[in-house]
């Protein structure tokens, strides 16, 4: 009797680091990524190398200008130029009827240290010394506190953030005259906010009423099985995809110039780039339907509108509302952008203050879009799951 043993196929697969299409794609993705690290001239060293810079923006948005007491304030102002520069005539002069504020020395440094000395403040209170560089940027030197006599002396060092032309020593103290309220930025912030509101609430109404007809005229499977409703269709396409290509800021642009600076202007933007994002996706879920309830309808002899009535909007009619819900959200946040470029709303009260540099309002506003926000998501994901169920 022959033995027949079983052949032994020995076959060997390199491991997929090592072959040679995984390696011509790694080498793409380094080349790519490493074209792009340059190109966008990434610097992680800047984020630590100048922090500092950010720490008091990051604070005063921290700290949102929500509630205020009565107070009254006492300011008094010292200049400081970097060594190698004059300090102009002008910025010498002291106002004799307030306090005064003097430096040791009216140049120097990064580094160096300088003493503060000020006078005619009000007694037993304790104020904040701040920089303020030539460009406007704020950073807190530290704390001082006025004798009986109303005098203080501080030792402050001169700050990385000097830079520039003239420097200025900031001596502020602040007390309190009266019980506490509700600010007037958060006051102005709830007015906006409301406003911002109904904005949202306008463009997406408007969008809606246009976006509906127009997805069923840009579905595929209701369009696309004759020549003429075929033209239609990729008309309709090709106007979502073209309002879609343009950034709802430059429309707010475009309309500001067109309506003038407010709210109209940012209803208009929203609403043009509503109806192409909407109706993208409006058709999107037309095209998804059950064909069997179309089938059923048809067969019964119903026209093709009543077709679209009775088979296909009871499938889609979920979908949409919470679209325009989910839709109503995304104009909320967008709406803060276009206020930047005159489109109204809490966007363009948040422009003025950041570029004033007023972070503890900017604050404010960031905190109302957030809570609004927040409030949207809730209520439309309670309305999804209405529906769902």
């Amino acid at each position: 009797m022959v033995d027949f043993k079983p052949s032994i196929d020995i076959s060997y697969r390199r491991p997929f680091y090592a072959r040679t299409r995984f390696l011509f794609f790694a080498l793409l993705l380094i080349s790519i990524y490493s074209y792009g690290w340059r190109v966008t001239e990434i610097e992680l060293g800047e984020l630590v190398r100048d922090a500092h810079l950010v720490k008091p923006l990051i604070r005063d948005l921290l700290h949102p200008d929500l509630f205020t007491f009565e107070t009254e304030t006492e300011s008094a102002d010292a200049y400081f130029v970097l060594s190698g520069q004059q300090l102009p005539l002008g910025k010498i002069k002291k106002d004799a009827q307030g306090p005064v504020v003097a430096l040791s020395s009216n140049s120097g440094q990064i580094g160096n240290t300088i003493g503060v000395s000020g006078k005619g403040f009000r007694s037993n209170e304790t104020g904040r010394i701040i920089w303020i560089n030539s460009i406007e940027q704020e950073y807190p030197l530290g704390l001082f506190e006025t004798d009986g006599g109303g005098n203080f002396h501080s030792d402050i060092i001169v700050p990385p953030i000097a830079r520039g032309d003239v420097q200025k020593i900031r001596t502020i103290l602040e007390w309190r005259t009266g019980r506490w309220r509700f600010s007037d930025t958060l006051k102005l912030t709830i007015e906006k906010i409301v406003e911002t509101i109904f904005l949202a609430l306008m463009a997406t109404t408007f969008a809606v009423l246009i976006a509906v007809p127009m997805s069923f005229l840009g579905a595929r499977n209701i369009m696309i099985s004759h020549p003429t409703t075929a033209v239609i269709y990729y008309s309709v396409r090709t106007i979502f995809n073209v309002l879609r290509s343009v950034e709802p800021l430059i429309m707010a642009i475009l309309f500001a110039v067109w309506v003038g600076i407010g709210p109209f202007a940012g209803v208009l933007a929203l609403t043009v780039h509503s109806i192409a994002a909407l109706g993208k996706l409006f058709s999107e879920q037309v095209e998804n339907i059950d064909v069997g309830p179309v089938e059923a309808v048809t067969a019964t002899g119903a026209t093709p509108m009543q077709v679209v009535l009775f088979a296909v909007v009871p499938q889609v009619f979920s979908q949409f509302l919470a679209l325009s819900f989910y839709r109503w959200d995304i104009n909320v946040r967008m709406s803060t952008i276009i206020g930047f470029v005159g489109g109204g709303g809490i966007g363009f009260l948040l422009q003025q203050w950041i570029n004033l540099l007023q972070y503890n309002q900017a604050g404010t506003a960031l905190l109302a879009i957030a809570v609004v926000v927040t409030i949207l998501d809730m209520v439309s994901a309670k309305l999804r799951g209405g529906n769902a169920a």
